[in-house]
């Protein structure tokens, strides 16, 4: 083994590992692919870098070997960058790198030999040494199951059992028995949860035994090729779906290295809605961030509760921007978009006790679908393959799972080390693209499937062959790390992989669609019928060989006693003469404040199937209260979602905490179309808990646990799915104990049954309208609990509740039926923050106008509590001339209502209240609350961005001009939406692996007229497919190789560097009669490969965004004058549309005379022009017209409901002008290929 280094012209240094020496033709490529970077004749280089730990192979390098493998390189094993910096003591993530005092041939030399299958002979020592978790009980088992076996049992066996058995895995202290006040509990915590689904079951299909939990779904429409091993052409048929719902927590790794911890829980998470029944489909995402105070700046006085903490690991600041990068880079990059979050900062110390997020909450969940032939797993039968796909084994995570049940520093720090995870979305991807054939294939040849997570092939494969028994070769299992012992490969956490039982007759069929979407798969065992469970090394040795019965174990019940210990809190004081303070330090809390920096830097449009996510109105601020996605692309049938919790309300009173996160997740969710209203809704319950951390917190989870069960039996609805992490209090080396808030956050998700009716948030510029308050709680308002008494540094006794379930049930299918008849102009919900953020922010998204209010019909005599309670309860927009109809059906319902504002032409919000009068500047009080974004946003945006963001994002509102002959209906463009026949129009998307977007994009190309096939690089480089019966290319958006080494270098290496993909490309480009598109990632590989227009030396580039961030945007596009063959009939339009990307920015060499740009940002500034490119640009096309190369998502545009904001008037039409664009294609290959 030789490194090579190459020094790339920022100054970094490539070093390249190789087998052998490398011709001069692939080093010339390498330096290419490294952007230009010689080949230095060093073997050693002096001076200081960062660079990655030697000890971790990191996925940048394992995807830019993939990308030499696939330029015909071959003998590259290992490729990692190092940075110049001063001295040995520069900043950098110990977690993640290391300081090196020069490179040499040595730099990924690690001193380890596998280490030899052990036999344990001292269970207590090795328990403590590794960090297991084991209680006496289990170790007492363990000596019984050695009895059984008459030997003592491996390193393996013992490891692989602690962690299938970890609490974080089985959740014994939900299953366990409950003695409080020295009562015994009648039920388990999973009975209580368990309850729910028994009593109001609905349409729920799988519960509490899957991955994820099932419901049945409408018909809707499957659009995907008819097969997947071959390049094939799209169709449309009918499929019964189920719709899935679920949410994940991976606390402990966030805590210890947050941005790799917050990517892989976020894919786990989407492998989770992957591995449902016999396979299934993730559509969208949520987040939630908790953490300890990140102390942006002074003057925060809330803050100062607690004194600040030498962190073990990161500051809460950093581990708000790295965990919320993390987890936006893994959706954005597999293509998933995240579509509703929420973030929480709190710290409270009272009667001695020390509150904080300091272990924190992280917190993945999403929605996804299915068949309903695929919901249910099936039974292992002998002879089954057991088969891997995903990434190689790596010394990752091992013990995650145990030491994800105890406190965060508790353990050595070389065991927490082991707990650092290991990130690689692109290759998660490729695996999901094999379930989505398998699952779109008309036989589906799976007979279960898992997910690689916790505890790795132990777990996850035994999980597969279940009573059946299995035997694993492991000499088929990948490893990308020749140190691991068998104990490592057995059980390390490497994530991005999936298990699946396959039938032996369909494994040909199944390995040949993975070698087409280069989905690594491994037929690594089978079924053998014997009930064991066994590894087995080439050797025919076993490191582990346990009938599936001892696996699992069959240790006493964990028993729980705790007292009851009541506890209260002081209450937040009221003075209404300083209510402009109380609002703008309400406003201020990271919880209630703009979330900008958050969705600025995640994909919410990938799929073309979101119909509300987070940004709103024409300034596009992040203000939803729920997001929502469509089933398929006809546009009716969908799902949404939503998130509660209130665990500050809980430390008062843990049961009402309990019921006001299922209330604010409710109604949040309540202005969604759901088809059978609030039976439509299931949930899914989280606990977070300090459980044993001090007296009385256990009996506060089962009271929590409780309440939640008895009021979701009470409003009848579900908990079919949920979590548990309960070890969450955070150990310091001086023996301080910060224990985090009991929480349970509650998701909820229902179907949707037309998502052209979701009303949003937005105050609509209707002047002859009223808003209404609709209580929800029937209860007295209060302020324990709340973000106003959070803000005095406050907890308060008095929290917010919910008097009736049945009344609360009844307003929700009320407001529901208003949301059916179309009724409402806007709605909103009443939480954190209260009344007053609730009105502020139906302002927030508008230019113009404000709102007048009078609260004199309140009961309540106190401004102060009117303004700011946190009682559940909505606020609704209504037209005057819809008023008698919407009394009536609240009258109907028996729900009451207060009418509370008009809206005004002034830009405040003035509140009358007997007499007096207080008013609230609207673009000022939208400054403050904007703030706190602007000051995380200036951790994670470059060059001053952030700021520029900050000054602009009330500057740039979206305006819309069409040209007069656009009428927006499928007749006025010649499209049958319900065409399912061949239209001899012929075209084609082109995909290489990390790409996302190409669903989208084919079904645009398919309701404009098109048929279209599905092409894969492999498709060409195999010589499969020739592009020689299609007229039109499409080169869809994604991450191609995960933008590593340059957005699209590694997939323009793929096309110059294999002969046939070469040769099907040229052949294409030099007829006459083909058009051609490249959307984001295809934009930026048209641009590399010089295909708009042939170019000298001085050649146009894509660079990263000036932010140097991931932007997400929908925003404004003007079309230019032009002659092309897609956008000329646009020339002069003002429209919306999608951005996503990480190197978005046009770099010209010349001046603009020189170029076709046919597409600007509306805005030259930033963040209008989202990424600084020059003259604004956003799409250019060839001099002939008919090769465009665009940055924005045409895509994820061309139906109104996929416009976060459009012109009103026209939100009934049936496509935008964007739909235009593909209709002109294809009418031009008609044109050209007539006979």
């Amino acid at each position: 083994m030789t490194i090579l280094f190459f020094k790339t012209p920022q100054q970094s240094v490539i070093a390249t590992q190789v087998k052998q020496p490398l011709a001069d033709e692939d080093v010339q490529k390498l330096v290419w692919l490294y952007g230009e970077a010689p080949l230095l004749p060093e073997t050693s280089l002096e001076g200081w870098f960062v660079g990655p730990r030697r000890e971790m192979i990191t996925p940048w390098s394992t995807n830019a070997v993939e990308i030499t493998q696939n330029m015909n390189i071959s003998g590259v094993t290992r490729i990692e960058e190092y940075f110049p910096v001063a001295n040995g003591d520069a900043e950098h993530d110990p977690m993640l790198q290391r300081i090196y005092h020069g490179l040499d041939q040595q730099i990924f030399d690690v001193d380890i030999q596998p280490a030899p299958i052990c036999h344990i002979t001292d269970l207590e020592t090795f328990n403590e040494q590794e960090g297991l978790a084991l209680s006496p009980e289990e170790i007492d088992y363990l000596h019984r199951v050695e009895g059984q076996l008459g030997r003592t049992l491996t390193d393996s066996e013992v490891f692989g059992f602690a962690q299938i058995n970890s609490e974080h895995c089985r959740h014994k202290i939900f299953g366990g028995t409950f003695i409080i006040d020295g009562e015994e509990k009648p039920s388990s915590l999973f009975a209580l949860i368990k309850k729910t689904t028994q009593e109001n079951p609905h349409k729920i299909l799988s519960a509490y035994k899957d991955n994820v939990a099932f419901s049945q779904g409408p018909t809707v429409e499957m659009f995907s090729p008819a097969e997947h091993s071959v390049p094939d052409w799209f169709r449309v048929k009918d499929v019964e779906s189920v719709i899935s719902l679920k949410a994940e927590t991976h606390n402990f790794p966030t805590t210890v290295e947050p941005f790799n911890g917050a990517s892989t829980g976020t894919g786990g998470e989407i492998r989770d809605r992957m591995g449902g029944g016999t396979g299934s489909l993730p559509i969208a995402g949520t987040a939630v961030y908790m953490t300890s105070y990140p102390r942006l700046e002074e003057g925060r006085g809330w803050e100062n509760v607690l004194p600040v903490r030498e962190w073990l690991y990161q500051s809460p600041e950093q581990i708000l921007v790295k965990a919320s990068n993390g987890a936006s880079d893994f959706g954005n990059k597999f293509g998933q978009p995240l579509i509703a979050g929420s973030l929480l900062t709190f710290e409270h110390q009272e009667n001695g006790e020390k509150y904080g997020y300091d272990k924190v909450i992280m917190l993945a969940g999403g929605v996804g679908y299915g068949t309903r032939r695929d919901c249910l797993k099936g039974e292992p039968k002998k002879g089954n393959k057991v088969v891997v796909v995903g990434g190689d084994n790596y010394r990752i995570g091992l013990g995650g799972g145990s030491v994800s049940s105890v406190d965060t520093g508790r353990y050595a720090g070389a065991i927490e080390l082991n707990a650092v995870q290991r990130a690689n979305p692109e290759m998660q991807k490729r695996a999901a693209n094999l379930v989505r054939a398998l699952c779109e294939e008309d036989v589906n040849p799976v007979v279960s499937i898992h997910d690689h997570g916790s505890a790795g092939h132990v777990n996850c494969l035994s999980e597969l062959v279940e009573e059946c028994g299995g035997k694993i070769d492991m000499s088929a299992l990948p490893v990308g790390d020749p140190t691991l012992s068998a104990k490592e490969i057995i059980a390390n956490e490497s994530q991005e992989r999936m298990g699946l039982l396959i039938r032996e007759e369909h494994i040909d069929h199944v390995r040949r669609i993975a070698e087409r979407e280069r989905a690594p798969l491994y037929v690594v065992g089978e079924t053998t019928g014997d009930a064991r469970f066994c590894f087995e090394q080439a050797d025919g040795e076993r490191p582990f060989d346990l009938e599936v019965a001892q696996m699992f174990g069959h240790s006493p019940k964990t028993v729980m006693t705790d007292t009851t210990v009541e506890r209260h809190y002081a209450a937040p004081q009221t003075d209404a003469a300083k209510l402009q303070e109380y609002v703008e330090n309400v406003l201020r809390l990271e919880a209630v404040a703009c979330k900008d920096w958050l969705t600025n830097k995640v994909d919410r449009s990938v799929t073309g199937r979101v119909a509300n996510q987070q940004t709103q109105g024409e300034l596009q601020l992040p203000l939803a209260d729920y997001g929502c996605v469509a089933l398929d692309y006809r546009g009716r049938a969908g799902i949404a979602t939503s998130i509660g919790h209130a665990p500050q309300a809980g430390l008062a009173d843990p049961a009402e905490g309990s019921r006001l996160a299922v209330s604010e997740a409710l109604t949040n969710l309540v202005f969604a179309p759901l088809s059978d209203g609030l039976d439509s809704v299931s949930l899914s319950a989280n606990w977070m808990w300090p459980c044993r951390s001090q007296k009385g917190e256990d009996a506060r989870l089962y009271a929590a646990v409780e309440a939640l069960s008895r009021f979701c039996c009470e409003l009848k609805i579900n908990v079919p799915t949920g979590k548990d992490s309960l070890s969450l209090s955070q150990q310091y080396p001086n023996g301080e104990k910060i224990i985090s808030p009991g929480t349970v956050i509650v998701s909820a998700g229902g179907e949707v049954n037309d998502i052209r009716k979701v009303v949003n948030p937005v105050l609509q510029d209707v002047a002859k309208s009223s808003l209404y308050h609709i209580d929800f709680s029937s209860s007295p308002l209060a302020l324990g609990g709340s973000a106003f008494a959070q803000s005095q540094g406050k907890v308060g006794d008095d929290v917010a509740r919910v008097a009736s379930a049945d009344y609360f049930r009844d307003a929700f299918n009320a407001v529901q039926q208003l949301v059916q008849e179309g009724l409402l102009l806007a709605g909103h919900d009443i939480s954190a923050g209260g009344l007053i953020t609730c009105l502020l922010e139906m302002c927030f998204a508008r230019v113009e106008g404000g709102l007048d209010v009078d609260l004199a019909k309140f009961r309540d005599t106190d401004l102060v509590r009117i303004l700011f309670a946190e009682n559940p309860g909505v606020v609704v927009q209504v037209a005057d001339a819809h008023k008698k109809r919407f009394l009536e059906v609240l009258d109907a319902a028996g729900v009451a209502c207060v009418k509370i504002a008009k809206p005004c032409d002034e830009r405040h919000v003035m509140v009358h209240f007997h007499g007096a009068d207080y008013q609230f500047g609207v673009d000022y009080l939208r400054d403050v609350w904007y703030k706190t974004s602007y000051l995380l946003d200036t951790r994670q945006s470059f060059h001053g961005c952030a700021r520029q963001r900050y000054e602009n994002y009330g500057r740039q509102p979206l305006e819309f001009h069409f040209h007069p002959e656009f009428r927006g209906t499928f007749a006025s463009l010649g499209i049958d939406p319900d065409r399912r026949t061949p239209s001899g129009v012929k075209a084609a998307i082109i995909r290489e692996k990390g790409t996302n977007g190409e669903r989208e994009m084919a079904y645009a190309l398919y309701l404009a007229g098109f048929d279209v096939k599905d092409v894969t690089m492999t498709d060409l480089i195999s010589g499969r497919e020739t592009l020689e019966e299609v007229n039109m290319i499409v080169f869809c958006g994604g991450f191609s190789n995960s933008d590593v080494l340059g957005s699209a270098k590694g997939w323009a290496g793929a096309f110059l560097h294999n002969p046939k993909a070469k040769e099907a490309l040229d052949k294409f480009y030099v007829r006459p009669d083909t058009l051609s598109l490249g959307v984001c990632n295809g934009c930026q590989l048209m641009v590399e490969l010089g295909l708009i227009q042939p170019e000298g030396k001085r050649r146009t580039h894509m660079l990263h965004n000036d932010s140097h961030k991931f932007e997400s945007a929908y925003l404004g596009v003007t079309v230019t004058t032009n002659r092309s063959v897609m956008f000329g009939s646009l020339s002069g339009d003002q429209l919306g549309i999608w951005v996503a990307h990480g190197e978005g920015k046009f770099s010209f060499p010349r001046t603009e005379d020189n170029y076709h740009v046919v597409l600007k940002y509306s805005y030259e500034d930033y963040p209008g022009n989202p990424n600084g490119s020059d003259f604004a640009t956003a799409g250019i096309c060839s001099a002939d017209g008919r090769h465009l190369a665009m940055m924005p998502h045409l895509e994820r545009a061309f139906y109104p409901w996929q416009n976060p904001f459009y012109p009103t008037a026209r939100r009934t039409d049936d496509v935008t002008p964007w739909m235009e664009a593909f209709v002109n294609a294809r009418k031009w290959v008609e044109e050209k290929t007539k006979a």
